[in-house]
């Protein structure tokens, strides 16, 4: 097994008293796991950041074998994680795209998504500039792994307009009018979600509320649910940011 990519790493563990295990995020491949010797080092601590992009290169004798992984920066975005913030976005998209998908299978289209978001948190001025890419980001990865909502017409009445909700046991769009007298038991839908554009922070609560009851329903169960911590932390800061 040989493989030479660019890969945006997603998780870095410890392994053994120098070496690191690292999980690559390429375009054409998915994710690939490696070890990296000398992880630890002075020299390799700053490359091994959970959301850089390297150019790595896997080699093995079998596919069943972990890979040995040597590294080369492409973009750091190191400096980000000084920054509360970013550094707990960071900390949960890449947390949970390392959670989320198995090993070894290409999604390309949430990779391409994933460098979006991250473009976006570094280019932005404040949070306000990224959030929505965030619930835009999270929606994606639900619909790749076959878990997406179906926002084009109302569940209840087949309408097309006036979409205000969504069923949170179907994931099905409900209008304002079929959903009278039980706004309560519904989830709000944000315009930008269905619509694009941007979106004023009361909108961007909403699509966090909308796309984090589908992962830990849908994707963050069992062992992964322990992800989930690292979006709690990132949305209270986004609440008091605004507040």
């Amino acid at each position: 097994m040989h493989l030479r990519a660019e890969a945006i790493l997603l998780a870095v563990r410890s392994h053994g008293e120098h070496g690191a295990v690292v999980r690559g995020f390429t375009r054409d491949d998915g994710v690939q796991p490696g070890y990296v010797r000398g992880g630890h080092s002075r020299r390799l601590r700053p490359v091994l950041q959970p959301a850089n992009t390297v150019l790595g290169e896997w080699r093995a004798r079998t596919g069943e074998q972990l890979a040995a992984l040597t590294v080369e920066l492409v973009h750091s975005r190191a400096a980000l994680h000084a920054e509360a913030l970013p550094a707990a976005a960071l900390d949960w998209v890449t947390a949970l795209t390392a959670a989320a998908l198995p090993e070894g299978q290409a999604y390309a289209r949430l990779h391409d998504g994933l460098g979006g978001l991250l473009g976006a948190i570094e280019a932005a001025p404040s949070a306000k500039g990224w959030a929505g890419s965030l619930v835009r980001y999270e929606l994606l990865l639900l619909a790749e792994l076959g878990f997406g909502l179906d926002l084009d017409r109302c569940v209840v009445s087949g309408v097309a307009d006036d979409l205000g909700f969504v069923s949170p046991r179907s994931g099905g769009a409900v209008s304002r009018a079929a959903a009278a007298g039980y706004e309560a038991k519904l989830l709000s839908l944000p315009a930008f979600v269905r619509d694009g554009g941007a979106a004023e922070w009361p909108a961007i609560i909403d699509g966090l509320a909308l796309s984090g009851h589908f992962l830990a329903r849908d994707i963050l169960v069992d062992r992964r649910a322990d992800t989930l911590a690292a979006r709690e932390r990132l949305v209270e800061r986004l609440k008091r940011a605004v507040a």
